[in-house]
């Protein structure tokens, strides 16, 4: 029998990989389904997703605003910063009006990363794009004063002696007693309803599996984890897949109405926004 073969891209870095170990190490019956990974930097999926290349993509909360005409959201595989999320980070003590003067690097422009910034700082943000494995190097060695750290950078960034400025997941929280939704996974719609609703249950069914057998899935995920232990993976897993990653569940899906509407009233994104799961 002849599978039909979905592409699912999703990022390099311990939570997506663990995430996914089910599928790519053929884990649990996928029926009448191949999954083919491409791993690539969130950003680069953000844009794929934009010419709707991948059947199945993790992408940014932001980046969904603009693909909602050939994408749904999946109910699983979130990514959600619960008092937690992107930092920005500094050389030096600075504080949040210090951060409005000055050129920030960011991990791209459609990551909610960026967004959660615009929304603190306002629509003008001066900044220049760096792949987001190099940002930390790029504050340290005095290319930029400050920069926008995602993925595992939030655990290491004080091992290159750089200070906190804000945490977006807290700050977000605070204003909105919300958590932030940074990531999700979306297939495409013209894959079909019954396609649709029998990828996002393996998808599920693959996260769920790697939480029932977390140290191999662990082991598999540390090879994507940079100048990270065991330990540290294994804690920033634990903050990105989780029960939030089973399902948004109602204050999740809140949290992305939310998100999006305060993007859209602070004219980041430009149309309102009705998120569209697969039910």
């Amino acid at each position: 029998m002849t599978k039909r073969l979905i592409t699912v891209g999703h990022s390099p870095d311990p939570d997506d990989a663990f995430m996914f170990y089910a599928l790519a190490h053929d884990k649990i019956d996928t029926g009448n389904y191949a999954f083919r990974h491409e791993l690539q930097d969130i950003e680069t999926l953000n844009r794929r997703a934009m010419r709707g290349e991948l059947e199945v993509s993790a992408v940014s909360i932001h980046a969904y605003a603009f693909l909602m005409d050939k994408y749904a959201l999946l109910p699983s595989g979130c990514s959600m910063g619960d008092k937690y999320g992107p930092m920005v980070v500094a050389r030096k003590a600075l504080t949040i009006d210090d951060v409005r003067t000055l050129k920030i690097a960011v991990p791209g422009t459609l990551t909610t990363a960026f967004l959660t910034l615009k929304l603190l700082l306002g629509s003008h943000v001066s900044y220049d794009i760096v792949p987001f494995d190099q940002i930390i190097d790029a504050v340290a060695s005095g290319k930029f004063d400050a920069g926008l750290i995602i993925h595992e950078g939030q655990l290491t960034f004080q091992n290159q002696g750089l200070h906190l400025v804000v945490d977006l997941g807290v700050w977000w929280q605070q204003q909105t007693g919300l958590p932030l939704p940074l990531g999700g996974n979306v297939v495409r719609k013209d894959l079909g309803a019954d396609a649709m609703k029998e990828i996002s249950r393996l998808i599920k069914q693959s996260i769920r599996y790697s939480l029932g057998h977390r140290r191999d899935a662990l082991t598999y995920a540390l090879n994507y984890a940079r100048d990270m232990d065991r330990d540290l993976a294994d804690q920033f897993v634990g903050m990105y897949v989780n029960d939030w990653t089973l399902d948004y569940g109602p204050r999740g899906r809140e949290a992305i109405s939310r998100l999006l509407s305060e993007a859209h009233k602070a004219g980041i994104i430009p149309n309102p926004v009705q998120a569209e799961f697969v039910e």
